[in-house]
């Protein structure tokens, strides 16, 4: 069995050294743009070159490092029939839900206004809050959607969730299909997007879909950059449609130093670190589907390309 990782990495050992142990079974290759072809039978990539499917022609499954797969799909030779595998969890859920908790509960509970007071040696008690005036609607019930309504329904807020197909959660309200979108709109103050990047989701957080929330809004950007019109989010904060906004994914990265999200107060930015990749349990997960795959036994996670994810 060979196995060739293609990331990019400065530091490939770092990767390479633990599959090694966890697949000794396997020789196991770095990529080099200027070498010769290794016959691989799996590549373990993030964002690989065209020239991947145009020197390995052999490859048997290819591996995400990565829950979106919207860079893999974006190589133009993909071979149709190649089985394209996504990252599942891997201890990026807990993750994002305790992130979303924290952007959450700095809104909810006004966080903001006692650190603000502390500045001023103001001592300052505020009601309570009512978490019926929360509500918070998800967008996107797979593997992190649905680990973060399930936290928040935890802690009493009122949990709505939306998908292309049905879920079913518990306490959770869930919405399917486009013509639910607007009920599911009508009944979200704090929108979290946890979309897949697809042609149907590119652009989806705009003018139109912010107008449907409920006023005095929150926006909750952790899918991709390319899902948020920035200029219709700043139109919305103008308005007041729109509260405030954390964001943590962007349509350039690193964000540019002059861009207007900066001197905005209103928008929390954070630097695409809402769940970072574990390395020790994505190559455990990895690892353990390749020795399942090759030995002709089934496994989860293999993209839907008509879908994108």
């Amino acid at each position: 069995m060979k196995v060739l990782f293609v990331a990019g990495d400065p530091k490939p050992e770092r990767w390479t050294v633990p599959i090694k142990e966890l697949l000794p079974e396997a020789e196991v290759y770095v990529w080099d743009a200027n070498g010769p072809a290794v016959d691989a039978d799996y590549a373990i990539v993030w964002q690989p070159p065209a020239e991947l499917f145009e020197r390995e022609t052999r490859l048997k499954a290819v591996f995400n490092l990565g829950a979106g797969i919207d860079g893999l799909l974006a190589v133009p030779n993909l071979p149709p029939h190649l089985p394209m595998v996504r990252l599942e969890d891997a201890g990026m859920s807990v993750q994002m839900a305790e992130y979303m908790l924290h952007q959450l509960v700095e809104a909810s509970r006004g966080m903001e206004t006692y650190r603000e007071q502390q500045r001023e040696n103001i001592w300052k008690i505020h009601r309570p809050i009512k978490r019926s005036e929360w509500p918070v609607g998800i967008m996107g019930l797979g593997h992190i959607g649905k680990r973060v309504a399930r936290t928040l329904a935890d802690l009493d807020y009122r949990v709505n969730g939306w998908a292309r197909s049905d879920h079913t959660l518990d306490r959770v309200t869930t919405y399917a299909g486009a013509n639910r979108l607007t009920d599911f709109l009508g009944s979200t103050r704090v929108l979290v997007n946890t979309l897949p990047l697809t042609e149907e989701t590119r652009d989806i957080l705009n003018r139109q879909l912010f107008s449907q929330l409920m006023p005095g809004a929150v926006v909750i950007n952790v899918g991709r950059g390319e899902h948020l019109v920035e200029d219709d989010l700043l139109e919305a904060i103008d308005s007041g449609q729109v509260a405030r906004a954390s964001l943590d994914v962007f349509r350039q990265e690193p964000l540019p130093a002059d861009h207007p999200f900066w001197q905005r107060p209103e928008i929390t930015i954070t630097p695409h670190i809402s769940a970072r990749t574990l390395r020790d349990a994505t190559l455990e997960q990895i690892t353990r589907k390749i020795r399942a795959h090759y030995n002709g036994q089934p496994i989860t996670g293999i993209v839907d390309t008509g879908r994108g994810y």
